[in-house]
């Protein structure tokens, strides 16, 4: 799967893709910044692709960056194919090119993010979806805005490197 690289100048958007609800972070225009935008609560196939092509005309975004859920050992999981699925739809729907990222780990991340805020289990759930997307725009902005064709655990990245 090759990357699709995202125009020169632009907003991004960050998804966290589940089967319920679809954590949802965008950055500002000179990718500096990740910031959580919202929870999506997943209704059907047309409607969710249409919420997203409002969402993007709306926001003005240019580029969409999906996290892949990946077994631990890098393998696809049913889950990853649900997301790749979904991102070429998105793609088609949108017109806009979308980038994979490795998302290994962020809703552990994030639940940890959340608990040092101090937020009970409650207000942690709504959140956590949308923080986790936040993280996967956050390191594909750290990146330089590049995706991976080889789906590495982001403390895989200096090993392949070598």
């Amino acid at each position: 799967m090759k990357p699709s690289p995202p125009p020169e100048k632009g907003k991004i958007a960050g998804i966290d893709f589940g089967t319920v609800r679809i954590g949802i972070a965008t950055c500002d225009p000179e990718r500096l910044i990740a910031f959580p935008y919202a929870i999506y609560r997943r209704r059907n196939e047309k409607k969710d692709i249409e919420y997203f092509q409002q969402f993007a005309k709306e926001e003005r975004i240019v580029h969409f960056v999906l996290g892949l859920p990946l077994h631990c050992n890098g393998d696809l999981s049913d889950k990853a194919r649900e997301a790749i699925a979904f991102g070429a739809q998105l793609a088609e729907a949108t017109g806009l090119t979308i980038d994979f990222l490795d998302e290994r780990f962020t809703s552990a991340e994030a639940e940890n993010y959340l608990r040092t805020a101090n937020l009970n289990a409650k207000k942690r759930k709504e959140r956590l979806d949308m923080v986790a997307a936040q993280i996967i725009l956050s390191t594909y902005l750290e990146r330089g805005c590049v995706g991976t064709t080889e789906f590495l655990a982001l403390d895989d990245e200096e090993k392949a490197q070598d």
